[in-house]
């Protein structure tokens, strides 16, 4: 009889080194994007310890920013946030008071 391992991962989000869900597409979209930088700067002419320097400081940058928005936020807080910035702080009432207040019958109402 053959014996099958069980798939215990169904469900969970993907998971690298600590960073979950859109933050790994940051990290990942970052260092490519440090890199491309790097490799354009490098064929324009730029010196070879500047180059390095911005490697090395921009993707230091982009791994501390990546880990620590993934331990302050978690797994859904990007979404979170942005979802947040769209709801309004307070709702403005232009009418007056008064026209709340009114009673009117449900027959007189068109």
């Amino acid at each position: 009889m053959s014996n099958y391992n069980i798939n215990k991962g169904i469900g969970r989000t993907v998971e690298f080194k600590g960073l979950k869900a859109q933050y790994l597409f940051i990290f990942a979209g970052g260092l490519l994007g440090v890199l491309i930088l790097v490799m354009i700067l490098y064929m324009a002419g730029a010196n070879s310890f500047v180059c390095l320097f911005i490697g090395a400081g921009g993707g230091s940058l982009i791994v501390w920013q990546t880990f620590s928005l993934n331990k302050k936020y978690g797994e859904h807080g990007l979404m979170k946030r942005a979802a947040n910035k769209k709801h309004p702080r307070y709702i403005v009432c232009r009418k007056s008071i008064r026209r709340y207040l009114k009673f009117t019958p449900k027959s007189d109402r068109p």
